[in-house]
């Protein structure tokens, strides 16, 4: 199974908080919904949708998870929403409790995530997909347990907020698999991990 990160990200690297106001103010974040200026269902949701082509299951981190199940889970009738809610999801979360896994997710506790996506990787067919998800996006650079990043690039800086790219100095080759450009000047950039 492939792991895919894909996510909106600023040009300084920024990541949190791009759907709404109150999505994530850790840190003093005032910034939320930034991405809603540079939005274009032609690429931007195209991207995503490309993404999900071949997703097999979901990852999430808790506070993402919250936020798209409570958005999607009772959207019907719209490709994207009816295979978001179908397939299989992962939670990584301390916080959470097996009582609160609905939309077809399971629980997966942080000390065991870097494992349990290890094996799910060597086992699984398919992609799994991880959206959004900053620190659990962090993680799995960090690890190595990546195959491909979609980084929807909007032409913003942030001056400050999560990021997905680990600081200690980490290193991934990367080959370069396309970029295309939306009237808004959005970048989908798509980068998978070099071989050798």
């Amino acid at each position: 199974m492939r792991i895919v990160i894909c996510g909106f990200i600023s040009l300084d690297g920024v990541v949190q908080a791009p759907g709404g106001p109150d999505e994530d103010r850790d840190g003093g974040f005032a910034h939320g919904g930034w991405t809603q200026p540079y939005f274009d269902p032609e690429v931007v949701g195209g991207a995503f949708d490309a993404a999900m082509k071949n997703a097999t299951t979901l990852l999430y981190g808790r506070r993402t998870w919250q936020n798209m199940a409570a958005a999607w889970s009772q959207q019907a009738g719209d490709p994207f929403a009816d295979k978001l809610n179908a397939l299989p999801k992962y939670v990584v979360s301390d916080s959470l409790d097996e009582k609160d896994m609905t939309w077809n997710t399971s629980l997966i506790r942080n000390a065991e995530a870097v494992g349990r996506i290890r094996e799910l990787r060597e086992t699984g067919d398919g992609d799994a997909i991880l959206m959004g998800s900053p620190t659990l996006a962090r993680t799995l650079i960090e690890e190595g347990l990546f195959d491909e990043l979609i980084l929807i690039s909007m032409p913003v800086i942030l001056g400050g907020g999560k990021t997905i790219f680990p600081a200690q100095g980490t290193k991934h080759a990367l080959e370069h698999v396309s970029t295309v450009t939306s009237p808004t000047g959005v970048n989908v950039c798509v980068y998978r991990r070099a071989q050798g």
